[in-house]
């Protein structure tokens, strides 16, 4: 017995394939993302930019510039949505930074 394959049969699991391919691409994206280790402060990078995980812990004699409403969860560099805990930074490669964490290479996102 053989089966034949037909091609209206060919062109629908294609078109089916080809629209679940991007839904499985974004699932693994925000897998990795979930997967990343926290930043620790005493990193030789977080301490020279002066990282904070909490920003209402920054020493502002030692950042005069930093503002209450900066946080790395509306900074630029900061790679989650809006209410995501954590997320990774373009700053900090591979690490994530929590939303209400702060360092002085905060840029307001736009």
């Amino acid at each position: 017995m053989h089966s034949k394959l037909s091609r209206r049969s060919l062109v629908k699991g294609g078109l089916i394939a080809g629209a679940l391919l991007p839904v499985a691409g974004l699932v693994s994206r925000s897998a990795e993302a979930a997967a990343l280790p926290p930043l620790d402060p005493s990193d030789p990078t977080a301490k020279a930019l002066g990282f904070v995980n909490d920003g209402s812990k920054v020493d502002t004699k030692a950042y005069p510039t930093f503002k209450p409403t900066q946080k790395c969860g509306t900074c630029a560099q900061f790679q989650g949505k809006p209410g995501d805990a954590t997320a990774a930074c373009t700053i900090f490669a591979g690490k994530s930074v929590p939303q209400g964490g702060w360092c002085q290479v905060w840029a307001q996102k736009t």
